[in-house]
């Protein structure tokens, strides 16, 4: 009855557990920009696309006879001390040459908007005029959220598609500071097209290899770290608990998922310093320093195999807690830095969904395997003895037997007045019944028939 209770506790906790990890992802659908309506201003659009990055959507009116562009960027959840921009780069996807459209909050209330030709990486979004004349510059913010409006006039020489970035980033006061350099930030650009009002998505020069190299880095260490790992744990801790018929297999099903599984991490762990050898001005330094300790502790983990004692030595204890502990931390750090990974890298929802599932599966069935364990172990303190180590003692006694009347069939037997004893030369080997007494020089312990289970007997 109380296992029952327990074992109801441990879904519920399960059932808790996998609530809170996926609730949030199931949020309401993404508003559409086709949705929204602008207040009673006057401001109509013809085209509008839900830009791919940073809750952003672009409302745009074209005519290509007179080159004129009247847009609306608005940027969604945001605070009033964040800046936002959006801008055209007549020379190519990138963000050095962009002629950007700044706005933000200042401190009384009212909106600042201004324009800023990006020349660098280390710009510091200063007024400045663009390459194109722009005019009715304004923007607003209402419900967290900044809209910018503009008219810009444009001479395009590849008919109707213009590359665009938009950003945001904090502002202290009216000093705008760097926005992040990692995630969304990184994505928000791309390719408009005003007649088909298609956007497509880009990421600079080398942007495609570094997508790659970002999925293979997430990928390989998911693998590795989040999955292999914590199956090769689950397989030491809980087959072995099934006892002598488990040994060795455990040990090479452990072995199995763990070595390979430190060789993919290894190869994720150089991925990630390559992609950050071409990621310049980009440092996660709490992600790369959790990466690297993982990888000295899987290091240390393989070597200390070599020293490993045998298992007839005190040592081997002090080895096996060492061995465990930090077992347990490698795993725990795993976790945590596959989840800051998520957050850097921001993949796709379903892909981060996917391991979420996988990893509240293997939380769920380490519960229902430590009940299991538990449960087992009491039985075996209920029953008051351990079948498997007596059935173990019954064979070493009898492998003893068989070197013993060897011995004995070597000596000369001499009947001396009695039946009970044998006596050879000056030596005498009583037997007793009741208990298998075997020679202290054996190493071998003496088993009571009374110390076999009652059904073993009975069989």
């Amino acid at each position: 009855m109380a296992a029952a209770t327990t074992l109801k506790k441990v879904l519920l906790l399960c059932v808790l557990l996998i609530t809170c990890l996926f609730v949030p992802s199931l949020s309401l659908p993404t508003p559409s920009c086709a949705d929204f309506v602008f207040p009673t201003d006057g401001k109509v659009f013809t085209s509008c696309a839900d830009l791919p990055a940073l809750n952003s959507f672009l409302h745009w009116t074209h005519n290509p006879s007179s080159g004129s562009l009247h847009v609306a960027f608005r940027h969604a959840q945001v605070t009033p001390s964040t800046w936002v921009a959006w801008g055209i780069n007549p020379t190519s996807a990138a963000m050095v040459g962009t002629q950007a459209i700044i706005a933000y909050q200042k401190p009384d209330g009212t909106m600042a908007v201004f324009t800023s030709p990006v020349n660098s990486y280390r710009t510091l979004l200063q007024n400045g005029s663009l390459s194109f004349p722009v005019s009715d510059l304004s923007a607003t913010f209402a419900n967290d959220e900044i809209v910018l409006y503009a008219t810009m006039n444009l001479s395009l020489n590849n008919g109707s598609l213009v590359n665009h970035v938009w950003q945001d980033g904090p502002v202290s006061g009216d000093t705008l500071r760097v926005h992040d350099l990692s995630g969304l930030h990184l994505q928000s650009i791309g390719t408009l097209n005003l007649s088909s009002g298609q956007v497509m998505a880009s990421h600079g020069h080398g942007g495609d290899f570094k997508i790659k190299l970002k999925a293979i880095h997430g990928a390989l260490n998911t693998v590795s770290w989040g999955v292999m790992m914590p199956l090769g744990f689950m397989a030491a801790r809980y087959l072995k608990a099934v006892g002598p018929t488990a040994d060795p297999l455990w040990f090479y099903v452990h072995i199995s998922l763990q070595l390979p599984g430190f060789v993919i991490g290894m190869v994720g762990g150089a991925t990630g310093l390559l992609l950050g050898s071409k990621s310049s001005g980009i440092h996660h330094p709490c992600h790369m320093g959790i990466g690297i300790t993982m990888f000295c502790l899987g290091l240390f983990q393989i070597s200390a195999m070599i020293l490993r004692p045998a298992k007839d030595r005190k040592l081997r204890y002090v080895w096996n807690w060492f061995h465990h502990i930090i077992g347990y931390t490698v795993i725990l750090l795993g976790f945590a830095n596959i989840w800051l990974g998520f957050n850097i890298l921001k993949p796709a929802k379903e892909w981060v969904i996917a391991y979420g599932v996988i990893f509240g599966v293997l939380i769920f069935v380490t519960l229902l395997l430590e009940v299991w364990k538990k449960l087992t172990r009491d039985r075996k303190k209920i029953d008051g003895v351990d079948s498997s180590a007596v059935w173990n003692d019954i064979l070493k006694v009898g492998s003893a037997q068989a070197q013993l009347q060897k011995a004995t069939h070597a000596i000369p037997a001499k009947r001396g007045p009695s039946s009970g004893p044998i006596s050879g030369g000056d030596a005498s080997l009583p037997l007793k019944s009741s208990v298998l007494d075997v020679p202290a020089s054996l190493g071998i312990r003496a088993v009571s028939a009374n110390a076999v289970p009652a059904k073993s007997r009975e069989a």
